[in-house]
């Protein structure tokens, strides 16, 4: 993996041969920063003006949008005073679990800071809660009004965003106060890209706020020079998500595949996912009677729809939630949140969702990689890139075009154990030698703090 150079004599990228975009100049810097403040600002005053009736006369009839707004505008009023403190964001449920795994490694090394979580979604919340981050509030709407009162509370020493999350109110907050800012496994999709092509001065305005970009790949370093991001504020350090996995384990774990499990798993899956599941499940059925699977919607509050389709199937099954310690029924469905990993460790087979249609993008297929599983995922993994090439490359994953291929690919690995095993190992592997980035975050969360 090549470096850029933040503290030492790193071997740099090299740059595109042109980019779109050049670096602006500071005093082009400037006027756009104040213009585009001020613009940015004023619009968003006018929307929440706008739509305020609208606001309120939903949160009286949605009792869950009430509780959601009220999170959000509320969530840090009771967040005490912590001067020079370390304020980590981390927007959703995967986002967490890497901020956990960056906290947990800076107090292994001593970091006696305060440091305070915020979470954009109400998943993202209640996981940073059950992970026992320390103050965690949710972030409120991107503005002044809101955010002046958060910078008075904490007067963070360092902001460090987890993945992709600028926004403009935020980081010109920070860049008032002087505020570092480091975007960590970051990331950047070619969806993006082509967005931000169309605008890019949106873009060098929220990059102006970011002191520095830590990126998972060489193609998030690219995309974001040819976005025209000064080449000395791009460093690829990995994926935390690979340090997320197997931190204290050195062999690979003791998993079903290892011990003859007859479980598969569907895990993350998104809709359109479960259709092709089931029909994959009933198939399956028939040739490996003593089969059990599992089936882990990406979010809960589709458990209802996937329930109801379960049923039109014809197929028994039990909600996680309602399981008795001793029952082993052939269907769950996963309820519960924190659960997924469980049963990773428990399994044979993992199918990840979300593959399967372009708009989703993919899900996590680290998490049963670490647990030496084999993993069949869909052909559209914009989101997951990085993941996906890395593990077809190694064996791994198993990567197919179209839904109805999923039976097929399953029986396969189930009629020849030795691939199984084989395509396991390799997994496992891919995970192993793929973990570093966590040091490499912390480095440069140093070096930005003592600028």
């Amino acid at each position: 993996m090549v470096k850029l150079p933040l503290c030492g004599n790193n071997p740099v990228i090299k740059p595109f041969k042109f980019h779109k975009f050049n670096p602006l100049t500071p005093l082009k810097l400037g006027i756009l920063s104040i213009y585009m403040s001020f613009f940015y600002h004023t619009t968003i005053s006018l929307a929440i003006l706008a739509a305020f009736p609208f606001i309120v006369l939903r949160m009286v009839f949605d009792p869950s949008f009430r509780t959601d707004i009220v999170g959000r505008v509320c969530g840090a009023k009771d967040i005490g005073s912590f001067p020079g403190c370390l304020w980590i964001h981390a927007a959703s449920v995967g986002e967490v679990r890497i901020a956990k795994i960056l906290i947990t490694a800076l107090q292994e090394k001593g970091e006696t800071r305060p440091i305070i979580v915020s979470t954009f979604t109400p998943t993202g919340f209640a996981q940073a809660q059950k992970e026992g981050l320390g103050p965690v509030f949710r972030m409120p709407p991107d503005s002044p009004l809101w955010l002046n009162k958060v910078f008075d509370r904490l007067h963070p020493s360092l902001l460090v965003l987890i993945e992709a999350e600028m926004w403009p109110g935020l980081l010109d907050g920070c860049r008032r106060r002087r505020i570092p800012v480091l975007l960590a496994n970051g990331r950047i999709s070619q969806k993006s890209v082509d967005w931000y092509g169309k605008f890019p001065f949106i873009f060098r305005w929220l990059a102006a706020g970011v002191s520095f970009f830590s990126v998972r790949t060489q193609t998030d370093a690219d995309r974001l020079l040819d976005l025209g991001v000064a080449l000395d504020k791009v460093r690829v350090n990995g994926n935390i998500k690979f340090d997320a996995l197997l931190s204290d384990v050195n062999a690979p774990p003791e998993s079903g595949q290892a011990s003859g499990s007859n479980l598969i798993v569907f895990g993350s899956t998104r809709p359109g996912d479960e259709g092709p599941v089931m029909e994959a499940i009933l198939k399956l059925r028939g040739g490996h009677p003593n089969l059990r699977f599992v089936i882990a919607p990406r979010h809960l509050e589709r458990c209802r729809e996937v329930e109801d389709l379960i049923r039109e199937y014809g197929v028994e099954f039990k909600l996680h939630s309602r399981l008795g310690e001793t029952e082993t029924p052939a269907l769950v469905l996963l309820d519960e949140m924190g659960e997924l990993n469980k049963y990773y460790a428990n399994a044979t087979l993992a199918f990840v969702g979300g593959g399967f249609n372009p708009r989703f993008g993919g899900q996590n297929i680290l998490e049963p990689a670490g647990y030496g599983l084999p993993v069949i995922f869909g052909r559209h993994m914009n989101n997951f890139e990085e993941e996906a090439c890395l593990l077809v490359r190694s064996g791994g994953g198993i990567q197919i075009d179209h839904p109805a291929q999923l039976h097929d690919a399953l029986h396969r690995l189930l009629m020849d154990p030795e691939q199984r095993c084989r395509r396991g190992q390799s997994a496992w592997n891919t995970i192993v030698s793929n973990r570093g980035a966590v040091e490499k975050t912390i480095a440069l969360m140093s070096c930005l703090e003592t600028k």
